[in-house]
């Protein structure tokens, strides 16, 4: 009986279950590039890129090894541009009496694809992405009937069940989390690594061509383009990362520096996204070198929590509360995105600084993407699709899975607190700590008020003006509510104006 195991394009995994048992003699491994999937927002035209040339490349892999994959090109005679249209001219081209397929990352493919018995009249088996460390059951019982999920206790529990950075029952150095020593700024004789780039192969360079005449107007630019497309370099890039920039990563992981888009980040999500790597070998080779003394426990703890903690308690949030929500607006708001976000044609240095490094890499570091970018939709009132759809859209290694709850939940608190105790919100005096952004900014992070004053500092207050009523409460905001409480009304007002002022400009 011929099967037909479809893959989708972040399923670039050898081990990826829909490979599982295949019968090299008769299925068949179908992959195909549809418009459907570029354009449901105007992705970075180097995520694009990225996506179709690690699909080709992950194509050609599996035919060296004997298997038989009907390969669909976007710009293929007779393509659908939809992946259930294509899935039925394949079924009709083999004749499959089933089709395998791995759940997809994304609610709305997962829908459409409960359709496909219906509509194909053949078996669909959907199986377990056990890329992952935790399945959808585990982390709903985990979850329970806790109102509010915090991640540290869930990342304990990874720790214990993977034993990375584990002493038996206990954390390597006696404590879990390092998270107090890193968060320093970044000196000014520090030594930054360059960012290892792999140059585009000559199919890279049909999907360049083949993106610029398909997706001219979408947002970014190829220029820069140096994202690994197989397997090998994305291993490369792993080892760059473990040598050069793991021993420093934990105690500058949140600083920022114009001109630095990278300092000593990993820049391996996309390849974990995408498959290109898997989550025990990364975590492995951080362990390794903490363990020879390679790298210090602060910045092996950093990094292994963002990938065993965040990166699965982000999907476990994703699963179990769509698809209602994204539907969340706790704060209700409801201005529409500034021009800026694409443009990146603004006043304010750390958002232009911010956007201009986005639209040249696909790629902004996670303070970046949560204390410049994510706060400012904050303390603006953006509304939230808007919002989640743009960091869906810029970012190479955004897919609504982890996309959706870091920004909806983490960034805006759009969920009401199941996902972060309490707003992330900042005035120019957190950036300023952290960045070299402020001193080339007409705005002062010193100065509260007026037309000099930096937009974050009376755009904070005016935040907690405006929703005193659900976050007085909050115990994690009592201190700027105390200070708040001291001010003056005229400086209220003062403050009110000034910022509704600004936001009226930002259309």
């Amino acid at each position: 009986m011929s099967i037909l195991r479809v893959i989708f394009g972040d399923q670039l995994s050898r081990d990826i279950s829909t490979l599982r048992d295949v019968n090299m003699s008769s299925d068949v491994i179908f992959m195909a590039e549809v418009r459907e999937e570029a354009t449901s927002v105007r992705h970075h035209k180097q995520k694009i890129v990225l996506v179709l040339s690690a699909m080709r490349h992950f194509a050609e892999s599996l035919r060296r090894d004997g298997l038989t994959v009907d390969y669909i090109p976007l710009d293929a005679a007779g393509n659908t541009g939809l992946l259930t249209g294509e899935v039925d001219r394949a079924l009709s081209r083999h004749g499959a009496e089933r089709i395998i397929v791995t759940e997809p990352s994304e609610w709305r493919v997962r829908e459409m694809i409960r359709q496909w018995d219906r509509r194909f009249s053949v078996p669909v088996e959907v199986r377990d992405d056990d890329r992952f460390i935790t399945t959808h059951e585990e982390f709903a019982h985990w979850a329970g009937k806790r109102t509010t999920m915090r991640m540290e206790h869930f990342y304990h529990d990874m720790r214990r069940r993977t034993g990375f950075l584990m002493d038996g029952d206990v954390p390597e150095g006696g404590r879990w989390n390092y998270d107090p020593e890193n968060r320093s700024a970044l000196p000014k004789d520090v030594s930054l690594p360059t960012r290892l780039r792999v140059p585009p192969d000559a199919v890279t360079r049909d999907v360049m061509d083949l993106v610029t005449k398909y997706f001219p107007n979408h947002f970014g630019d190829l220029d820069h383009f140096a994202w690994a497309v197989t397997r090998r370099d994305a291993l490369a890039t792993l080892r760059y990362f473990i040598s050069r920039s793991l021993p420093q990563f934990g105690i500058y992981q949140d600083a920022m520096k114009t001109g630095e888009d990278t300092l000593f980040h990993s820049l391996l999500s996309p390849y974990l996204n995408i498959g290109l790597l898997g989550v025990d070998e990364v975590c492995r080779a951080a362990c390794d070198a903490c363990e020879h003394g390679d790298a210090p426990i602060q910045s092996t703890e950093g990094f292994i929590r963002q990938v065993i903690g965040w990166r699965e308690f982000i999907r476990g949030i994703y699963w179990m509360h769509m698809p209602d929500y994204r539907r969340s607006n706790f704060f209700a708001a409801d201005r529409p995105l500034p021009d800026f976000y694409w443009t990146a044609e603004t006043d304010m240095a750390c958002m232009r600084e911010t956007i201009t490094a986005t639209r040249r890499n696909a790629y902004a570091h996670h303070i970046q993407r949560l204390m410049v970018t994510g706060n400012f939709a904050l303390l603006a009132g953006l509304d939230p699709a808007q919002v989640e759809a743009w960091y869906l859209a810029v970012y190479a290694d955004a897919f609504e899975w982890v996309e959706l709850p870091n920004t909806h939940g983490m960034a805006l608190y759009a969920d009401g607190g199941i996902l972060a105790s309490k707003p992330y919100a900042a005035s120019g005096a957190y950036i300023n700590r952290m960045s070299d952004y402020c001193s080339g900014c007409r705005y002062s992070p010193i100065i509260k008020n007026g037309p000099g004053a930096c937009p974050f500092n009376y755009l904070y207050w005016y935040f907690l003006i405006s929703h005193d009523a659900v976050l007085a409460a909050n115990p994690r905001m009592a201190l700027p509510y105390r200070a708040l409480t001291g001010m003056t009304e005229e400086h209220r007002r003062t403050i009110v104006q000034d910022a509704e002022w600004f936001l009226s400009q930002c259309g």
